[in-house]
């Protein structure tokens, strides 16, 4: 089995957390190949650079050579499952979708802890677009940037890690979603400091991808996410792979 994972940012120190993240709970006979976009922020923080992201891991996932059997899509929050869904026949898995319908399974109500207060809006409406928006008690902020997380792991431990208890003891959260693929890592300490589950989005969606394709199950063709029509785009692929 052959699963593409694509971090959002163009960051290559964040690509490769996710990849370790990824490879570390992939079964045995699944190769993880962790792709960076060739251009759009260095991290995603807000709409206008989620959907620049959007565009630009969809033009990367392109040009990866073919056969791959799932994607993966390591952006919380992000924009852009739905477009790699038309482009693809194999499962796509956003973290944002898997990470909810993990705490869905593991408890009533599920938070989310993510890095900047500005982001909480955009995933929000993600959630709600999935459908589990009522489940989810509160999205909470560290206000550490992504970069600053992957720079200071000791203190995006720590500011998690208080944000999650805050969580549980006054959002009525039963379970913690890690809102961030940069957060990649850090799921057993914040467990440890909250006292409950604590999903990490990236092992939740590769997980989750093998089931999808263990059980020969692939992306409906019928009606939303039907391919693109045939017709030519100005300028693409931009990548000019």
């Amino acid at each position: 089995m052959r699963i593409v994972v694509a971090n959002v940012n163009t960051t290559e120190a964040v690509t490769e957390v996710i990849r370790a993240q990824a490879v570390a709970i992939a079964a045995p006979g699944t190769e993880v190949l962790a792709v960076t976009p060739r251009f759009g922020p260095p991290s995603v923080e807000g709409n206008f650079e989620s959907y620049l992201a959007a565009v630009a891991v969809m033009d990367r996932v392109r040009a990866v050579p073919e056969p791959f059997d799932a994607v993966v899509l390591a952006g919380f929050g992000e924009h852009g499952k739905e477009g790699l869904a038309e482009l693809f026949d194999v499962p796509v898995v956003d973290i944002t979708e898997a990470a909810a319908h993990t705490a869905s399974l593991l408890g009533r109500r599920f938070s989310v802890v993510t890095s900047l207060a500005r982001t909480t809006g955009q995933i929000t409406d993600r959630l709600a677009l999935t459908g589990l928006g009522s489940r989810c008690a509160s999205v909470r902020a560290t206000g550490m940037a992504v970069l600053e997380l992957e720079a200071d792991p000791e203190r995006a431990r720590d500011r998690l890690a208080a944000e999650a208890v805050r969580a549980v003891r006054e959002d009525g959260a039963e379970v913690v979603c890690l809102g961030c693929a940069g957060m990649a890592g850090l799921a057993e300490q914040v467990r440890d400091a909250a006292g409950v589950p604590v999903v990490d989005g990236v092992p939740a969606a590769v997980g989750l991808a093998e089931l999808l394709v263990r059980q020969g199950l692939s992306t409906s063709k019928v009606g939303g996410w039907a391919a693109p029509l045939p017709k030519e785009i100005t300028g693409w692929p931009i990548s000019g792979a």
